[in-house]
């Protein structure tokens, strides 16, 4: 612990006493050298440059290690002093974090990240080496909901996520003072769905859904919204006179109002519901608003014979049938809500049936042609 000259030739840096370097230059002796200072905090050593004045190296130890006596640290590093369940308690205690609609979601992915990691890890130790091999070991596990499958990309990429985010808000916060996994990479995803409905599978499903189901899966089929986005509809959202359910921005994923245009099957279906005496809900059950259809979907689509189909495959299918009636995409994307145009290609899905009726441009037949009118001509 003290002063540090670093060698000129090899930068190597070595005490003040040392006369030559281990690389043989007189070191003592030389006129540019640049000084280091060195001391311990919290049992870890620390190294900083300060430059070519020794009287300034000097002062700048002297400060450090008075400070340490005080307990004032000079570049403390915060780090080192928090643990990873003790950083996670006070994130999500936020009001912003608990305001979430993904709430108990951000719970549980915090609850993977502490049992792998482990709660008492001190955050410093989170480093990204670390959260590099997490990654590989959570897609060795099986997954819980589907025991046959191992945990997809998708799942830890989520993770990955909560915990840039937490660490980005406490630096924000000045609880931390750097996120050291900033610049660790999201897995590879192969999530894009290749599935969509022919009408005549359509028509099975509606004939299947339960009457509380079969509006919502209407909606969701023409429009192209979200589920959450339908589930939450309010009648002050719903304008039948010019045709159009509007979105303000606090009720969409991308948080942008957005208008969405009602498909005349969807006006018609609007127009004919009852309205609830205590709720502005649109889509109720037995009078009353819902906010699950994990059971009554897939009951219905096990009934119409269809599977692997999710209700938000149903978004894909109306995107689909904008595009195939001839939407640019820049209104289709409108109607969806989709902001980027990467993100939006994931929905168009191509079929075998477009692609039967694909146009050839027969380059062999267009020059045979072109000899025939040439030789007539002569």
């Amino acid at each position: 612990m003290g002063l540090l000259a670093e060698c000129p030739k090899c930068k190597i840096r070595s005490g003040l006493k040392k006369v030559k370097c281990k690389c043989g230059f007189a070191i003592k002796k030389a006129a540019h050298k640049v000084y280091w200072i060195e001391y311990y905090l919290d049992g870890r050593r620390k190294r900083e440059r300060i430059g070519p004045s020794k009287s300034a190296a000097e002062n700048k130890l002297r400060n450090v290690l008075k400070a340490r006596t005080e307990e004032k640290y000079i570049d403390v590093d915060k780090a080192a002093k928090i643990k990873l369940e003790e950083l996670c308690s006070w994130y999500i205690s936020l009001p912003e974090v608990k305001a979430n609609k993904t709430y108990d979601r951000i719970k549980q992915l915090i609850e993977n990240l502490k049992r792998h990691l482990g709660a008492t890890t001190k955050i410093r130790d989170i480093t990204a080496g670390k959260m590099e091999s997490y990654q590989q070991k959570r897609l060795l596990e099986k997954s819980p909901v589907h025991p046959e499958k191992n945990i997809r990309p998708a799942t830890v990429n989520r993770e990955l996520s909560c915990m840039k985010t937490i660490l980005n808000r406490a630096v924000r916060h000045g609880k931390l003072d750097v996120n050291l996994i900033s610049k660790v990479k999201k897995l590879p995803e192969n999530n894009i769905r290749m599935r969509v409905l022919s009408l005549e599978e359509f028509e099975n499903l509606l004939a299947a859904c339960s009457p509380h189901l079969h509006p919502v899966v209407l909606t969701a089929y023409y429009t192209g919204m979200r589920r959450a986005e339908i589930l939450n509809l309010t009648w002050d959202e719903v304008d039948l006179k010019s045709g159009f359910i509007r979105l303000g921005a606090d009720r969409t994923k991308t948080k942008v109002a957005r208008s969405v245009p009602l498909h005349p099957r969807v006006k018609k279906m609007l127009g004919g519901l009852p309205r609830g005496l205590h709720t502005s809900r649109v889509f109720l059950l037995k009078g009353k608003p819902f906010d699950d259809i994990k059971r009554s979907y897939p009951t219905a689509c096990k009934k119409a014979g269809i599977e692997d189909f999710t209700f938000h495959d149903l978004r894909h299918c109306a995107i689909n049938n904008l595009r195939q009636a001839g939407n640019d995409y820049f209104r289709i994307m409108a109607v969806s809500g989709h902001k980027t145009m990467s993100v939006f290609k994931r929905y168009n899905l191509v079929t075998e049936e477009e692609l039967s009726n694909v146009k050839w441009h027969d380059r062999a037949a267009t020059l045979e042609k072109t000899k025939t009118t040439a030789t007539r001509s002569n």
